[in-house]
């Protein structure tokens, strides 16, 4: 975020959206990971510095972090703290996931239009 104040800047979730906190900030950090305004390995706040930034609980943060790192976007190392993980890392994740699902559809004796039926509804109820 070169020129820009760091992580998180001046965005705030919306505290009125019917969205929940955790997905707005998920959807931002996926949002400037993407758009490349975080590149990978940069290092997001700690949750509790975050938590008290946005103004929102620690818990909000946690879970945000908590699903980011199950869809590869970012990584907890530990002491080293949450960093962004590059696009190549976490599409790797994804096609792992899609081969698992994939076989175990075909297993099941699923059409590929049911397997993506099943995923559609699947995504949709996230």
């Amino acid at each position: 975020m070169s020129g820009a104040s760091p992580f998180p800047g001046d965005w705030k979730p919306n505290q009125g959206s019917s969205v929940a906190l955790f997905e707005q900030l998920r959807l931002q950090v996926i949002r400037l990971a993407d758009s490349g305004a975080l590149p990978p390995g940069t290092r997001l706040p700690a949750v509790r510095s975050l938590a008290g930034q946005l103004d929102v609980a620690p818990h909000t943060v946690a879970r945000a972090y908590k699903e980011l790192e199950a869809a590869g976007v970012v990584a907890t190392r530990g002491r080293n703290g949450t960093v962004v993980c590059a696009r190549d890392e976490r599409w790797g994740t994804l096609s792992a996931a899609a081969a698992t699902y994939a076989s175990a559809a075909r297993a099941q004796g699923a059409t590929f239009a049911e397997a993506v039926q099943l995923l559609a509804a699947a995504y949709d109820a996230e």
